[in-house]
């Protein structure tokens, strides 16, 4: 993406800022970012990743768009219904930037496949809506050294947390022990999924250019009805069976400095 002449007039409100530059939107465009889930987070996440010039974008999910899908996952629309939504996001965002690498993964992570598919990304964001789902990437991400943001939204409110190997806490720090609840449908206007997944990109770009203070061993909440945020602080649990193995010597790592959708 380099030396592509209309670079600078695409990024150009970007290029002018500190940590940016030419050479932070290089790194942008070397960068492979995992988005798991193309719905209500995702849709948003993955728009403005590749607003951003993140070069490879991987898109996993083993969903079809479906009608209620429509009030919050602005990715898909009436013609889409039925759909694979990976490939919904697909036509979308090639569209949108024809120079975009993106990759398609049309299933659904688990423990079989998930630390295979996460080892070929930079960075991953959950866009996920189950405690078991955020565990899986928690796991292979930590396998990998892979860093990860997570979002959820429930209600009015919502929560942004970034998780960095070998380094804890990590998302079992976080939920140990708590289960998920089976068949229970978040309730939520589409608008809070779009705050929420842009709060996502915002930690995103700032792991990748190595800017800010990425909200790791934080987590932020907010609440659309005041409007609030607060940012709490989580410590790592020494016995955590994801983080504390990965801390301990001799783990190879690459050294990358209940809600819902």
């Amino acid at each position: 993406m380099e030396g592509n002449p209309g670079d600078q007039s695409r990024y150009g409100r970007q290029l002018g800022l500190p940590g940016v530059g030419p050479e932070g939107q290089a790194r942008l465009a070397a960068a492979r970012v995992l988005v798991v889930g193309a719905g209500g987070l995702g849709s948003p996440i993955l728009l403005y990743l590749a607003a951003a010039g993140i070069g490879t974008l991987g898109v996993a999910d083993p969903d079809t768009v479906s009608l209620s899908n429509l009030n919050r996952q602005i990715l898909h629309g009436p013609g889409d219904l039925g759909r694979p939504k990976t490939e919904s996001a697909r036509d979308k965002l090639a569209a949108f930037r024809p120079d975009l690498d993106l990759r398609l993964h049309p299933r659904a992570l688990d423990d079989g496949n998930a630390t295979e598919i996460v080892a070929g990304y930079d960075l991953v964001l959950a866009a996920v809506d189950s405690r078991e789902s955020r565990r899986v990437i928690n796991r292979a991400c930590y396998a990998r050294g892979v860093p990860w943001i997570d979002g959820g939204v429930d209600g009015f409110e919502g929560l942004v947390s970034a998780y960095r190997p070998p380094g804890g806490p990590c998302y079992e720090c976080l939920t140990r022990g708590a289960p998920d609840l089976p068949g229970r449908v978040p309730q939520l206007f589409g608008a809070l999924a779009g705050t929420v997944g842009l709060l996502q990109v915002q930690e995103a770009l700032k792991i990748l250019l190595g800017i800010g203070r990425p909200l790791v061993g934080r987590v932020l909440f907010y609440d659309s009805r005041e409007p609030r945020f607060d940012v709490v602080e989580v410590p790592p649990d020494p016995s955590c069976p994801v983080c504390a193995n990965a801390r301990s010597p001799g783990i190879n790592h690459r050294g990358h400095g209940e809600h819902g959708v």
